[in-house]
């Protein structure tokens, strides 16, 4: 997986790659994945429409600094609108465009995008075509194994896309259906992999490094994309990759003020607090396991980006009182 991957013109250093998350994968999060050593990162999805009418959120998503390559993941159901988004992109740097329909929210499919599209292939299709010839940048597509196991469609979807031009597949196995419950069926991507010839990626419960030789032997991918198990730990698809060590709790320290930092100077002060709440508790399920709920919770509803995190400090150093804090004093 340290091996490097060509999508057109487009390199990525190795086969290890962050997952597009709503929410989760904003500047920040991603600077310090590709620090760490991902292979590539994906921004959160740019809602196409939002960002045709110059909607600041969609902007903000936009953004980037530095992360080379520069892949944004592009979100809605009208081709004409995801077309002009992914001219913009590409018009801000976007080295690669990649199209949602993997999403499983409620907010986004009840617009009927992301994964809501495997239930409309022809639009689907439209929207791709719209896409590829709108840009010169390379095109992906993230999509799951269908809207339920009744429709398993993501086979033929992809390698229609590929005969559209686009230059890779990532597919999470699951269906929209299933959500994130149960396991992913790694097994079932394979079907994609028999159906197509360009790259793809496997998505899906990959945590570990007997992970990655599972999901590969089941799938026959060519490489592999990490989400939800790089919540609070942005460093772990380097690790995976082999391009840097675990780091021990002195860093991981490091690594969380680091990242808060980040956080509050990216979104400001409030709105930086309010985003980062997730990623403490996240921070928290992986370096400090055992902190009382009683001290969850005073991190997780502190008003004051200090008191928090000198309370995420004294969690990962296992001190379970609750330290006297500007609110409290």
């Amino acid at each position: 997986m340290s091996t490097p991957l060509q999508i057109g013109p487009v390199a990525f250093r190795n086969r290890i790659a962050l997952a597009p998350m709503s929410g989760v994968t904003d500047l920040p999060f991603r600077q310090l994945a590709h620090e760490f050593g991902a292979g590539f990162v994906v921004t959160e999805m740019v809602a196409s429409r939002e960002l045709v009418h110059n909607a600041a959120e969609s902007w903000s998503r936009l953004s980037n600094s530095g992360i080379d390559p520069h892949i944004v993941q592009l979100a809605g159901r009208d081709p004409h609108f995801m077309a002009e988004g992914a001219r913009i992109a590409e018009a801000h740097g976007a080295d690669m465009i990649d199209i949602n329909m993997g999403c499983p929210a409620k907010k986004v499919i009840g617009g009927l995008s992301g994964s809501a599209l495997m239930r409309e292939p022809e639009l689907a299709l439209a929207i791709i075509k719209a896409v590829v010839e709108a840009v010169k940048v390379p095109v992906s597509v993230k999509m799951r194994l269908g809207w339920d196991d009744q429709s398993l469609n993501a086979p033929e979807l992809a390698r229609a896309a590929e005969a559209l031009g686009v230059g890779m597949i990532t597919v999470h196995g699951r269906t929209r259906m299933q959500f994130y419950e149960g396991r992913a069926d790694w097994g079932k991507i394979a079907r994609v992999r028999e159906a197509i010839s360009i790259p793809l990626v496997a998505n899906g419960d990959v945590r570990s490094r007997d992970d990655i030789a599972g999901i590969l032997a089941a799938s026959g991918a060519d490489a592999v994309m990490i989400g939800r198990g790089a919540q609070g730990r942005p460093w772990l698809p380097g690790v995976l990759a082999g391009a840097r060590a675990e780091p021990d709790i002195s860093e991981i320290k490091t690594i969380f003020a680091r990242h808060y930092a980040m956080m509050l100077d990216f979104y400001g002060r409030e709105p930086g607090l309010r985003h980062a709440r997730k990623h403490l508790g996240w921070y928290l399920d992986h370096a400090a396991p055992g902190a009382p709920i009683a001290l969850r919770q005073q991190i997780l509803t502190s008003r004051s980006p200090e008191d928090a995190a000198a309370l995420m400090q004294a969690a990962f150093d296992g001190d379970w009182s609750t330290p006297q804090t500007s609110e409290a004093a």
